[in-house]
């Protein structure tokens, strides 16, 4: 009984040690988006660090669009990198979990 417990344990934390190498693997893996236009352009990491954000001199001339384009192109890259950050730490935390009945489907 104890070592299942011992190899539990073990497992567990191995795929913790995992789980911070995939955070920190995700912080170098780059999500681009731009707008349906191109005229704004995003890029930020898989842990949603805005890494850069290029912006066309059209734009420049009208506060209230530019900020429509920031809000909406933002959110679409934020969407994109947590998709990302979600499935890479999912797929870890679930590779790494013992075999607990039911447990399987907190990971889909």
């Amino acid at each position: 009984m104890f070592g299942d417990l011992m190899g539990m344990m073990g497992k567990l934390k191995e795929t913790q040690t995992k789980v911070e190498e995939t955070k920190k693997r995700l912080s170098t893996v780059i999500v681009d988006e731009s707008s349906s236009d191109a005229l704004l352009k995003i890029s930020l990491t898989a842990n949603r660090e805005i890494k850069s954000i290029s912006i066309d001199d059209t734009l420049l001339g009208d506060k209230e669009q530019l900020e429509d384009y920031l809000i909406l192109t933002l959110n679409k890259a934020i969407e994109k990198a947590t998709a990302v950050n979600e499935a890479e730490l999912a797929a870890v935390a679930k590779d790494g979990m013992p075999n607990i009945p039911g447990m399987d489907s907190l990971f889909k």
